[in-house]
């Protein structure tokens, strides 16, 4: 796939966007992992519980080293990934340094807006004070949204696989965040809440009061399905409340579920290139991207863990025009789509799809 990537057209990098499917511990470099490494001496795990050392470099990893934790095949190889990069990061200052690098890098790609998943629930898990890591948090994002005005909203990620009960706790979290930051400044950037982890291990029912729960204090609803389950998964999702959902790669398997996602324009948050590293997708020409869209379902371009999948946002528009034939035209819909599915107020997103607009009559 990486030859697909060489040029991305100055349309696209000139295109206003927003993403909706990012997950923060995703967009980790392996320059910062590398980093944060050495930072913790920790030796990065590659399989087989062999650690992946230059002999010649003690205890320090070189970007090599890292790149190959992410050499995986499969969705729990992806899980695996995932989990090693968390485990790396330990203090707020960790948190706050992705953060700020995480906007420095939607700013390269012409993003003006971002709604990104943290995972709560593996803090929780690992036993971490969230409290002293949401200020870090909070530190990045600030400091990001100052230097390169992109604009951050969080929402908190909760595990399926670790069941109802934690993801409850999450959503207490989110809603308890949210609403001291409401009281002493009018605004929030928590957002919404999410399920994220291995649907297979954690159907969406399971979690129908947590997210009805967290609609009763005004957090968004956003769910993982159909990502590596089947339509019954999406159903799930929609029937505990959820107003987007990530991936829905598998919605085709059921026609009616298409034509209700296109009636009611239901949000889908598309990830081509997660779906083919994770073998949710077997083969590129598969995805169904490009029907959906002309299904008319609402579909907006994310990726999901861009540092992890070795792409960007810029790279999935360009993927999706040299794969799938997208015009300029319907990009920039793609692109107005992230914007109006975002959770951002109405007069928040009038003046990003102006900036849209603006850049449509330059063209």
């Amino acid at each position: 796939m990486s030859g697909l990537f060489f040029n991305v057209s100055p349309f696209i990098r000139a295109l206003p966007k927003a993403e909706l499917h990012l997950h923060l511990e995703g967009t980790v470099s392996p320059q910062t992992l590398s980093e944060l490494s050495r930072k913790h001496n920790t030796p990065m795990p590659v399989e087989n519980n062999r650690y992946a050392i230059n002999p010649d470099s003690g205890s320090e990893l070189t970007v090599a080293d890292v790149e190959r934790l992410y050499e995986y095949t499969d969705f729990q190889g992806f899980l695996m990934a995932f989990k090693a990069v968390t485990e790396r990061l330990r203090t707020p200052e960790d948190y706050e340094l992705i953060t700020y690098r995480m906007l420095q890098q939607l700013r390269d790609e012409n993003v003006f807006h971002a709604e990104a998943f943290v995972s709560v629930g593996v803090i929780h898990w690992r036993g971490q004070e969230f409290e002293h890591i949401f200020e870090g948090l909070e530190r990045g994002r600030i400091t990001g949204e100052r230097d390169f005005g992109v604009s951050l909203l969080w929402i908190f990620d909760a595990v399926r696989n670790f069941g109802a009960d934690e993801a409850y706790k999450v959503a207490d979290e989110a809603v308890a965040y949210r609403e001291r930051q409401l009281a002493e400044t009018g605004k929030s950037s928590v957002v919404g809440i999410g399920i994220g982890g291995d649907e297979l291990r954690g159907a969406p029912e399971l979690f129908r009061n947590t997210y009805r729960y967290a609609a009763n204090h005004d957090l968004r609803l956003t769910a993982h399905a159909g990502e590596n389950a089947g339509p019954g998964s999406i159903w799930g999702a929609l029937n505990i409340g959820a107003e987007r959902l990530g991936h829905g790669l598998n919605a085709f398997q059921d026609a009616e579920l298409i034509e209700h996602l296109a009636e009611k324009q239901i949000p889908v948050e598309v990830c081509i290139s997660s779906n083919l590293r994770t073998g949710c997708c077997k083969r590129i020409e598969d995805h169904p991207v490009k029907k959906m869209f002309d299904a008319g379902v609402m579909i907006t371009l994310n990726t999901d863990d861009p540092a992890m999948f070795g792409t960007s946002l810029n790279k999935e528009y360009q993927l999706a025009q040299d794969v799938f034939g997208f015009s300029d035209e319907q990009l920039r819909e793609i692109a107005r789509n992230s914007f109006e599915a975002s959770f951002l107020g109405a007069e928040e997103k009038v003046g990003f799809l102006d900036l849209l607009d603006a850049q449509s009559t330059k063209a």
